[in-house]
């Protein structure tokens, strides 16, 4: 199982979470939402060797930890992995938008200046300004962007930009989602839960329900469920190439599945 985008230091039992993707051998990137979570978040995962833990400042919180962003270069060279960043162009966030791009460009040349780090990414209603900045920083290392609902034609520009795709059970319930899961390329994606934010018929998801989007996977691509989850494992085993490209040597390798 592979769960390449969950927060799992938010769950209302991180450690009962994390005990159970050791037991089950779930694969999973946990993202955080702030530099200052970083650390506490790793911690969960000392005796879970399939888990990675990435450097995040959520785009939706930015305006509020700003400042955190010297905290974020301090511990950039500790991860191959950053995540959740990006930009969300909701109503909502809108007023903040400015401060989202000056995190997210601070953010995206910290990471090509280190080298290139995995980037776990949040792009709703900001698709155009995401792919821009990507587009402008090819060296920043390896986006994938994360429950992806932009348009056909921005999906294209981002497979031409060289972007992955983490979908999960949550966005492919919807035609739109599976319409777009269906144009993904097939060594470049990766299953996800966003859990504990992600949900199924009101049931919160746990890391290991990421195995639910096989069966839509399966009816979009025209595949074997069997044959999704060989795409998958080849996938996780090819990001985690790209990934030990990214580490310093404090970062453990990403394990085989």
């Amino acid at each position: 199982m592979i769960d390449f985008h969950s927060h799992l230091d938010l769950y209302p039992d991180p450690a009962a979470i994390v005990e159970q993707c050791r037991k089950d051998g779930t694969y999973v990137l946990s993202v955080t939402t702030t530099p200052s979570a970083w650390l506490g978040t790793k911690r969960l995962a000392l005796n879970a060797p399939r888990i990675r833990t990435a450097l995040g400042l959520h785009p939706q919180i930015a305006h509020e930890r700003i400042r955190e962003l010297s905290l974020f270069d301090t511990l950039i060279a500790n991860t191959a992995y950053v995540g959740e960043i990006g930009l969300e162009g909701g109503s909502e966030w809108r007023p903040h938008f400015k401060t989202q791009l000056l995190a997210f460009d601070h953010i995206i040349k910290a990471s090509e200046r280190a080298g290139g780090k995995v980037l776990s990414i949040h792009s709703r209603k900001a698709e155009t300004e995401v792919l821009d900045r990507l587009e402008a920083h090819p060296r920043c290392g390896t986006p994938v962007l994360h429950w992806f609902t932009g348009s056909e034609k921005q999906l294209i520009r981002a497979i031409e930009i060289g972007c992955w795709f983490s979908v999960g059970p949550a966005m492919l319930k919807s035609a739109s989602g599976r319409a777009l899961a269906a144009l993904m390329p097939k060594d470049r994606v990766l299953t996800e839960t966003d859990g504990p934010f992600g949900t199924l018929k009101r049931k919160l998801l746990n890391p290991a329900d990421a195995a639910l989007a096989i069966p839509s996977l399966a009816g979009v691509w025209g595949m074997t469920e069997g044959d999704v989850t060989g795409s998958l494992r080849m996938a996780l085993k090819r990001m985690g190439e790209l990934a030990s490209t990214y580490q310093s040597s404090a970062c453990p390798k990403t394990p085989e599945l």
